[in-house]
């Protein structure tokens, strides 16, 4: 029998969490759970506040309310250099990859989130999960196509070894084709020990291969479920699954 969320134990939990930028609230009451071996997406419109979220993990903007723990620790005040070392790792929204650097030193560049506690990372691993990188390793990043440069971007936050994988929008401007398998590619990193919290606004995409999700508006929680769940439910199909399903 598979193991249940419920057994699991929680490697993210945010409790209560508001922030802000400035005056404006960009996130109030926020509260939800990342299991380990999970893929947990959180959906929601353009502005609902789902890249705050992750940046809130990272003390950026930092949490003015509740509280965020990371496999047990609170983290809610750590600065922000302080916290990838201990498992986490993002891959930014734009992908953010170095385009007149080498793909392999992109990749490497992901190393410098083990700190002191450098491991040596099996890039045999990484090239077989993403073949393309292997065999364009010596190239500029930057004639990389939008989806290689999202594999290189995912590739480069694995070296970190992570416990817990964030992605902040990995199908943006993306053909359907190349969303297919980015997506297919995210489950076989769960597959492989990493937990994965994807925020999404392809919510068709993100909501099949999820084992649960959270719909954010406006900065709270509206909805929770299993991705079964919310993908038949009428009000997300009303509001996400109609535009979304086919973007480009």
């Amino acid at each position: 029998m598979a193991e249940t969320p419920s057994h699991r134990e929680p490697i993210l939990e945010l409790k209560n969490v508001s922030s802000h930028y400035g005056p404006v609230r960009a996130l109030e009451g926020v509260s939800l759970t990342v299991h380990q071996g999970e893929i947990v997406t959180l959906i929601g419109a353009n502005g609902a506040g789902k890249s705050t979220l992750l940046m809130t993990l990272f003390a950026n903007p930092r949490a003015t309310v509740g509280e965020v723990f990371f496999a047990g620790t609170k983290i809610t005040h750590l600065p922000t250099h302080r916290v990838s070392p201990l498992g986490l790792a993002l891959v930014p929204e734009g992908r953010r990859i170095f385009p007149g650097m080498t793909v392999i030193e992109n990749m490497e560049l992901g190393r410098t989130a083990l700190g002191q506690q450098r491991q040596k990372v099996n890039l045999e691993f990484l090239y077989n999960l993403f073949p393309i990188l292997k065999e364009r390793r010596g190239q500029k990043a930057g004639t990389l196509s939008g989806g290689e440069q999202q594999m290189l971007a995912i590739a480069r936050a694995l070296m970190s070894q992570p416990r817990l994988l964030l992605l902040d929008e990995p199908s943006l401007g993306l053909a359907p084709m190349m969303i297919r398998k980015i997506f297919a590619l995210i489950q076989t990193i769960v597959q492989s020990g990493t937990t994965v919290f994807l925020v999404e606004q392809n919510a068709n995409q993100a909501l099949q291969i999820a084992d649960r999700g959270y719909v954010l508006v406006n900065g709270q929680i509206r909805l929770t479920g299993t991705g079964h769940e919310l993908l038949t439910n009428p009000e997300v199909r009303q509001a996400y699954l109609g535009k979304l399903t086919h973007r480009e």
